[in-house]
């Protein structure tokens, strides 16, 4: 498969393509649906609250702290995380334009 070509798309299909990309594995919700249920910083108990080897959990944090999902602080040995609220309003703005976009009628009832 050739090299993809997202200059041919807008920045915000771009964006939106990432997050549902980031989005599709099941671990990265777990981890999304306990961080925000938790509603607090997180640091050690995602690997026994979610039963991932901790190698996998770490990849799929910084899966979710690279898209900004997710935020990190460092102190000492420990590493706590917690949802990114903002980035998280972010996103579901521009899924919710999409999905609007998808729920207008067509100019005929007749789609194929």
């Amino acid at each position: 498969m050739g090299a993809s070509k997202t200059d041919l798309f807008s920045v915000d299909q771009n964006e939106l393509a990432e997050f549902a990309k980031v989005l599709g594995h099941p671990a990265r919700i777990a981890i999304l649906q306990l961080l925000s249920a938790k509603d607090q910083c997180i640091n050690g108990t995602l690997v026994d609250e979610i039963g991932l080897a901790q190698a996998t959990i770490s990849q799929h944090l910084k899966a979710l702290k690279e898209m900004g999902l997710v935020k990190g602080s460092i102190e000492g040995v420990s590493v706590s995380y917690c949802i990114d609220r903002e980035k998280v309003l972010i996103l579901k703005k521009q899924f919710d334009v999409l999905f609007e976009e998808l729920q207008k009628p067509s100019i005929s009832s007749d789609c194929c």
